[in-house]
Order: C-alpha cells, then sequence, then structure tokens
C-alpha cells in the first residue's frame, strides 16, 4: 500500500469515521458535515491508496483487510496528536467521542453510574456507552475501552486490571424448600443447573473450602443461557441453581429472592479489566475513564 503524494488527513479522519460508526451516514452526523463529502473522501483515498478500504452492501459498510491495515496503522497516531491539540487548545479539556462497551448487566449496575460522574466532569466529552453481552470487535466498532468482567482468554489483549470479584452459589428460596439439601459441593450435581454460556466452562466447578479442601464438581446443566440477565430471571423462578457474581448478586441478596448456598466454601476470584483496542496509543479520553473507574472502584472496596 503506497501512496504516490501526501494523504489529506481529514480523507483519513472521514474514513476512520465510516470505520467506526460503521456507515457513510453515521460518519456524516457524527463529523456534522454531508455524507456526500464524506463519501467523497473515502473514495479519494482509495483513489490515492491504489486498494479498496470498504465492502460495501445495501446493508452494510465493513473494511477490507486493507481497511483493517490502514486504520490499525495510520488511525492510532493520527488520534494521538488530535488528543495533543486538543490538550493544547483546551486546557486539558476532554472533547470528543468516548466509546465504552460492557456487559448488559455490568453496564446497569455499575458502568452507569461511574460514567454519570465522568460526564458530570467532563461536560464537552461526548460518552456513547455500548452494551451487549457478546466480546465486541473493538477496532470495527471503533470502541476506545471495553470493560470485561471475568476471565481474559487472549494473553495478547492489552488490559488493565481494575479490580476482581468474588462468585456465590445462588438459589431461590422456593427452590431450596422443595430440593434435596445442599452441604458438599459434590451435592449440586444432583441438582439442575442453569449455566450460563458465556462463561468458558459453565458446567465445571473448583470450590475450595476455609479447611483448605478442593473439589471439582461437575454439574447437570439442564437450563442453558447466554444472558446473564436471563440466568438471573430464570433463579427467581426457581429453576435451579447458579454462580452469579458479586456484583450481580448482591440485590437480589438484599432483597431476599436469592440466597447463597454453600457459603464456606468458595469459586475462584475473577477479574474488572479495561481492554484497549490493538496499537500502541491509548486516547488520553479512555486513560482517564478508566482511572477514575479504577479509583471508583476503590472507594467502592471493589
Amino acid at each position: 500500500m503506497a501512496a504516490a503524494s501526501p494523504t489529506d488527513l481529514n480523507n483519513l479522519l472521514m474514513f476512520a469515521a465510516v470505520a467506526e460508526t460503521g456507515g457513510f451516514t453515521a460518519a456524516a452526523e457524527q463529523l456534522g458535515v454531508a455524507k456526500a463529502k464524506v463519501s467523497l473522501a473515502v473514495s479519494r483515498l482509495e483513489a490515492q491508496l491504489g486498494v479498496t478500504l470498504f465492502s460495501r452492501t445495501t446493508r452494510r459498510v465493513a473494511l477490507t483487510d486493507a481497511g483493517q491495515d490502514l486504520y490499525a496503522r495510520c488511525v492510532p497516531p493520527l488520534r494521538a496528536v488530535q488528543d495533543v491539540l486538543g490538550q493544547v487548545g483546551g486546557e486539558g479539556e476532554l472533547t470528543g467521542t468516548l466509546r465504552i462497551s460492557a456487559a448488559v448487566d455490568h453496564a446497569a449496575q455499575t458502568v452507569s453510574r461511574v460514567v454519570a460522574a465522568f460526564a458530570a466532569q467532563h461536560p464537552r466529552l461526548q460518552i456513547d456507552l455500548r452494551t451487549s453481552d457478546r466480546v465486541v470487535d473493538m477496532l470495527r466498532d471503533g470502541i476506545d475501552v471495553a470493560l470485561r468482567v471475568g476471565w481474559l482468554r487472549d494473553s495478547s489483549l492489552r488490559a488493565t486490571r481494575l479490580g476482581d470479584f468474588a462468585q456465590f452459589v445462588l438459589a431461590s428460596p422456593a427452590y431450596l424448600a422443595k430440593a434435596p439439601r445442599i452441604a458438599h459441593p459434590r451435592d449440586l450435581a444432583r441438582h439442575p443447573w442453569v449455566a450460563l454460556t458465556l462463561l468458558p466452562t459453565p458446567l465445571t466447578w473448583k470450590f475450595s473450602s476455609q479447611r483448605g479442601q478442593a473439589q471439582t464438581v461437575r454439574v447437570n446443566g439442564m437450563l442453558r443461557t447466554d444472558s446473564a440477565s436471563a440466568l438471573r430471571s430464570l433463579l427467581f423462578e426457581g429453576c435451579g441453581v447458579s454462580v452469579m457474581d458479586e456484583l450481580s448478586a448482591a440485590e437480589p441478596l438484599r432483597s431476599g429472592q436469592l440466597v447463597r448456598v454453600l457459603p464456606q466454601w468458595s469459586l475462584p476470584r475473577g477479574g474488572i479489566y479495561a481492554v484497549h483496542p490493538p496499537g500502541r496509543h491509548v486516547a488520553a479520553k479512555a486513560r482517564a475513564f478508566v482511572d477514575f473507574y479504577q479509583a471508583w472502584l476503590r472507594e467502592q472496596g471493589g
């Protein structure tokens, strides 16, 4: 990929906007310009580089391999320059758009409160909080920072551990009233289990006791779901037993909708991570939010 003449950085910025928003119309709205101007800028960039940057259909616009390569290599340093210029011109005030990704439950219970407090401190910064229980493609979706709860499968990710959390075995009082007694982790194999398929091993659990004993249990996943919210609702309905993180379990435990089972046994603790997209540069707005969230968790005792 070689350019015959110097590249207009405005064309590159418009290309980045299309890549991050997933469409020419959305990019134009974000930039406050006409759609035709964005389309022309991308066409000029493609002509100059001699490659196709986007595959276009009537339903979606997606980066080609050449487009992904251009974005990964050129956009992060361009954003770094924008950050520096923004700080110099705005006396350090954060501007632009910060795109945050989080799981649905985590966003509703925790992240939304942090975002609200952070937004109050940075009124010129636009914040786009996107929720999904699936791992998002940060490059394709233009995400500045993804907040993930649990265990990171990809060791190559650039991640900051913000805190950790315990896991609890839970069931509803109605279920426990009619079910066989659960006195030991091995008893769980005789109970219907509500499995969260987002987990790497949703049916195998490793317990440790306060006395240093260890027990691995293979449970019977009679019901399975890919939604943490659905799992919680199924437990409320008395469908069986499952595990929830302490952040999600806090309110149901306080209200009495769920009861902790085997409190004398513990499961491995999980982590709360801030994950950054590929590339060497981390935007100042993303760094500021991660620092803010980490401080918030410390104040909460998380």
